[in-house]
């Protein structure tokens, strides 16, 4: 095979790194994340390096770190090794054919090959994408410590530093009454300075969510994320309706396929869809994803799984190559982990973050800190999430 980006060699590792503080879910709590880094090597060109995390291992979703560290080593790698890593979509298929499922797996593979490829052609990762349309998005912050005072300090910090001026709140763990009165402290306490959004995480049924929505709406929240269980499209088609445009309903869990996507904007169920490069299966499938939502008039909201400053940038690359109706990002994850694998991270200017334009995805690997917290070295449990901490205020 003559072309310049033949696979060579694939490699992953599991890392293990700590968060600033125990993140609350309506879960449960992580005080750690333990992202999938996957390095690909081409025959006649660059390196790329590609993340898959996921949130409380396997408790936000099916695949966990060690069920994709086995996906790669054992079937991705070897069905690719040898392959043309230029012709993105037959990689995807040919990923597809040896192994079904495992969409966040396949995401780091891809997001590593694409790296490598833009890098060998020294060009940004956004190129190959389609080009931007953006230069920064307005950055979200998560606040989940659960306690209202140390949130309102977290918040008033990052506003005075002009990091963030969006706010999210994770419930559900709580009482749907406490879960409101605890939101309406924390909007009370910011005075109007910042926008407020929910995200429930699945934890409500139907008709609590009919019952409470509207008092969260009440104390300013103008985006709610994943109300109920991903199945249940038709609650929320209810719920999009009977809101009307007091607020916005964004899916998530509910929307990882381009037919997801299809199924939610036929029966008009949401508002916005949250995009997370990982849950769609890579960077091109996010696009799929983002294309039905511009198709359909449906706005779009940057997700993120907790990744590093590699999936993060990542990411940023794709979303900056998508329309205006957008409701900025959270590519916080590398501000929420104790420290970060590169040599410096995506800076955030005007409570912006800035897209870096570098070749690849824009940012360079440290492979000493790949090292201090690669989990085949520091021999840590896999053991990512507290459920012990969910009804914990």
């Amino acid at each position: 095979m003559q072309s310049r980006f033949v696979i060579e060699r694939i490699e992953a590792w599991i890392l293990d790194i700590p968060t600033i503080r125990p993140h609350k879910l309506a879960f449960g709590a992580i005080n750690r994340q333990s992202p999938v880094i996957v390095q690909l090597w081409l025959r006649h060109g660059a390196c790329g390096f590609g993340e898959a995390a996921t949130i409380g291992g396997p408790s936000w979703n099916e695949e966990s770190p060690e069920s994709i560290l086995h996906a790669i080593n054992a079937y991705l790698a070897p069905c690719l090794i040898g392959q043309d890593g230029g012709s993105f979509g037959r990689v995807l298929t040919r990923m597809d054919t040896f192994c079904r499922g495992n969409a966040f797996a396949k995401s780091a593979v891809e997001m590593a090959l694409i790296d490598a490829v833009s890098r060998s052609l020294e060009l940004p990762a956004y190129q190959l994408l389609g080009g931007k349309r953006h230069d920064s998005l307005p950055l979200a912050w998560t606040l989940a410590s659960g306690d209202v005072r140390k949130d309102l300090e977290e918040a008033q910090l990052r506003l005075e530093q002009k990091r963030h001026r969006i706010f999210k709140m994770k419930i559900g763990a709580r009482s749907p009454a406490d879960d409101v009165a605890h939101v309406s402290q924390i909007a009370r306490g910011l005075e109007g300075k910042a926008t407020l959004t929910v995200d429930v995480n699945q934890a409500w049924d139907g008709s609590t969510a009919r019952r409470f929505l509207p008092q969260l709406i009440d104390a300013g929240v103008t985006l709610i994320e994943q109300p109920v269980a991903k199945w249940n499209r038709e609650a929320l088609k209810v719920l999009s309706a009977s809101l009307g445009s007091s607020a916005c309903i964004m899916a998530d869990e509910s929307v990882c396929t381009p037919q997801d996507a299809m199924a939610l904007a036929r029966d008009q169920a949401c508002q916005v869809f949250s995009l997370k490069v990982a849950k769609h299966g890579g960077l091109l499938r996010t696009l799929q994803v983002a294309a039905v939502a511009e198709a359909a008039d449906i706005g779009w909201y940057g997700g993120t799984m907790l990744e590093t400053s590699i999936g993060s940038a990542a990411s940023a690359h794709v979303f900056a190559t998508l329309g205006d109706q957008h409701h900025g990002c959270e590519l916080f994850g590398p501000q929420l982990l104790v420290d970060d694998i590169v040599t410096a991270r995506m800076p955030i200017v005007d409570f912006e973050l800035q897209l870096p334009d570098g070749p690849g995805f824009g940012i360079e690997v440290d492979l000493g800190q790949l090292e201090r917290f690669d989990r085949a070295r520091t021999g840590l449990n896999a053991v990512h999430i507290d459920l012990g901490q969910r009804n914990q205020p």
